[in-house]
């Protein structure tokens, strides 16, 4: 690898030590903002004025005022129109609409996720699932806030399970209307958004049923309050959900219908339409297809919360790798100076290892927003793209939302009382994102979303081979070949042409042996689940789903082990593109970084099954230690990277006062010492007494 001593124009402004990499530090930033950095810039311009901060204290009464204010600020000044037609005054910009969204988590995680109900839930679903006539009748509204909105979807009684909801359209072809009711107390919606208050129209999830027949999921657009009174309309009611852990700018609430009435054209028809006569018709013939493609196109939300849960975790380390780095505690190497936190290993420990794995998040986000924009621009728009984007959109939210929380506690931790403290945000944005992983998509239900798309492509793998093939992938598991992206295709043949055993011996710091542990340690865990799976499909319903149930929890170990992976190759490919070789140095190291504590977390199976010997895996934790020594020098330059300011930040201890503290204190004892006057440490004594005896 190579190491640059000298340094670049226009990289970092801190001094490199002899025979160090350098950092340049606006290349970096520059590839961390990714394809739509114009947009981002836009976004964290806007993120940094005071208007649409978060003030803490207020009661949720008012913060719930404050945010519907700030959804105005964000119309008035164009931040919300980009994923919207053109022809309606938007820019049919998708990847740059969900990228300019994720940053509003730096003002106010309420503020991102009231717009995300009303224009990227509730205005997407009419864009999505409406026709042109939905577009023109609601959407201008819906644009400008004239029609604040709920997507009701949830229920009291179902949750994630979108299928099994209970509310019902039925449709009436006497009146040409749609009844809906909310048949029992756990049908409500519950936990909407815009519900409590704001909201005046919703786009409402129903089983629709017309002659009889339960034609499955719909939407359909419902008016909610009189506009003038903001009074529900007769058959509607609802409560507040009142305060909540955290995000209490939002006004959620519980939605109820009875026997309330709408017109047959406001059925959001793109996927399923009834006719006058009650005849239902569908462009797509397979009910459960026809399910999966609707919500299908709500997939965004999951996209921008994988987003923000990214930029959480970079306010946090940059935080507290800025205080770490000046706050001194103990002088455990010198009589005098106390030491930076930073350079305690454990410190490093806690701090690193979450700055890499920030990184490899934030890379993999990326291409989950490329994947997102193709599909909905229409450039890679086939169902095979349409499902490698909802599996690759559960897969990753689960682990960037969970990251972020862990993030923002260690962080916390690692500052001590000061972290505690409102006024540096972490406790504050903890509280904010906890629902993060529960929201649009539980995070264990998403990732066992992942791993039965994963059985599935292992299925069609080894459909067409022999027993003696699947059974030598079981035994060697096929070590070196990368998974799929979101999923095994290829894997097969693979086994089929080689054959290929573990290697003996694992150089660990290499790219390849990483990737070949990784990979090979997600085909093991699928091939086994799939294996005990084999012929399940047959059995009685009951049967089948008792022995899906006994694997359950292997299966979503899989599908976390297969993020992993998506996440370090993104790093990796990430690592391709980047230019400057000293950046490139450092880079390789957090890369590694993650790599290794990847294999360090779950060492038990690695040992377990084989991979590697007692002896090697005693190097792990070798390797990480040597690589935290070799990032320490370089860890604000990281963080600096990721381009967030002192308006983004909010922090007190970010700002650089510990370091006027600290540098006032060391100044006043230099003094004191100097001066003669200062009073001698008894153990200063002691150890000079000690010394002299020993000379």
């Amino acid at each position: 690898m190579t190491e640059v001593a000298d340094r670049p124009t226009g990289t970092s402004s801190r001094p490199a030590p002899a025979g160090q990499p350098v950092v340049d530090v606006a290349a970096l930033g520059e590839q961390l903002l990714g394809k739509w950095a114009h947009v981002r810039r836009q976004a964290r311009e806007l993120a940094a004025r005071p208007e649409l901060h978060k003030t803490e204290g207020l009661t949720h009464t008012e913060h719930r005022k404050r945010t519907f204010g700030q959804l105005r600020y964000l119309v008035d000044n164009d931040a919300v129109h980009r994923a919207f037609p053109a022809a309606l005054g938007g820019s049919d910009d998708h990847g740059g609409n969900i990228a300019g969204f994720e940053e509003l988590v730096t003002a106010d995680p309420s503020l991102q996720i009231k717009a995300g109900v009303q224009w990227g839930l509730f205005g997407s679903a009419v864009m999505h699932l409406g026709t042109e006539e939905h577009h023109r009748k609601w959407l201008p509204g819906i644009m400008n806030l004239d029609i604040p909105g709920c997507f009701a979807m949830t229920e009291t009684g179902h949750g994630s399970d979108v299928a099994s909801i209970a509310t019902t359209a039925t449709y009436d072809a006497g009146t040409q209307e749609f009844v809906i009711n909310t048949p029992f107390r756990a049908a409500w919606k519950d936990y909407i958004g815009n519900a409590a208050i704001d909201g005046l129209g919703a786009v409402v999830f129903a089983q629709l049923v017309t002659r009889g027949v339960n034609h499955g999921v719909h939407a359909f657009y419902v008016d909610l309050r009189d506009p003038a009174t903001k009074e529900f309309l007769p058959g509607i009611g609802g409560e507040d959900d009142g305060v909540k852990g955290g995000l209490n700018g939002i006004d959620n609430g519980r939605l109820h219908f009875s026997n309330v009435r709408i017109p047959r054209t406001n059925l959001l028809n793109r996927y399923g339409d009834v006719d006058a006569d009650g005849t239902y018709s569908s462009p797509i013939a397979s009910p459960g297809r026809r399910f999966f493609t609707m919500l299908g196109t709500l997939v965004q939300g999951r996209v921008s919360l994988d987003g923000a849960a990214v930029a959480a975790s970079k306010l946090a380390l940059k935080t507290a790798i800025t205080y770490a780095a000046e706050r001194r505690q103990f002088n455990s190497s010198s009589l005098t100076e106390e030491e930076v936190l930073l350079d305690y290993q454990r410190h490093q420990r806690r701090l690193f290892t979450r700055l890499a794995t920030t990184y490899a998040a934030g890379f993999a986000h990326e291409q989950l927003l490329q994947k997102f924009d193709d599909v909905f621009s229409g450039a890679h728009d086939s169902d095979a793209d349409r499902q490698d984007l909802e599996t690759l959109a559960a897969a990753l939210k689960p682990l960037s939302t969970w990251h972020a929380l862990d993030t923002l506690q260690e962080c916390r931790e690692a500052c001590g009382g000061a972290g505690f403290l409102i006024e540096n945000r972490f406790a504050s944005l903890r509280a904010d994102l906890d629902v993060y992983v529960t929201f649009e998509g539980d995070n264990t239900v998403l990732l066992q979303l992942v791993a039965k798309r994963l059985l599935a492509d292992y299925a069609k793998e080894f459909r067409s081979v022999n027993f003696g093939v699947l059974a030598r992938y079981v035994v060697n598991q096929a070590a070196g070949n990368a998974v799929h992206r979101t999923g095994l295709r290829g894997v097969a043949q693979f086994v089929a042409d080689t054959g290929l055993p573990q290697k003996a011996a694992i150089a660990l710091r290499e790219e390849e042996s990483q990737r070949a542990l990784l990979t090979d340690r997600v085909q093991t865990m699928v091939a086994e689940a799939g294996s005990a799976l084999r012929g399940a499909s047959k059995l009685p319903q009951r049967e089948a789903a008792a022995v899906f149930n006994r694997h359950q929890d292997e299966l979503i170990d899989a599908a976390q082990a297969h993020a992993e992976l998506l996440q370090w190759e993104a790093f990796t490919e990430a690592l391709a593109r980047v230019e400057d070789p000293g950046t490139k140095t450092v880079l390789t190291w957090l890369r590694d970084l993650f790599g290794l504590s990847l294999i360090e977390k779950n060492l038990s199976w690695y040992l377990m099954n084989g991979r590697l010997s007692m002896q090697r895996g005693r190097t792990v934790g070798e390797y990480i230690n040597r690589l935290l020594t070799k990032i320490r020098p370089h860890a604000l330059d990281l963080v600096d990277a990721f381009g967030y300011g002192p308006d983004h930040l909010r922090a007190a201890i970010a700002t650089g006062a510990e370091k006027l503290r600290q540098d006032e204190a060391r100044a006043f004892y230099r003094t004191q010492r100097a001066s003669g006057q200062a009073p001698v440490d008894e153990k200063v004594l002691l150890a000079r007494k000690v010394q002299s005896a020993a000379t």
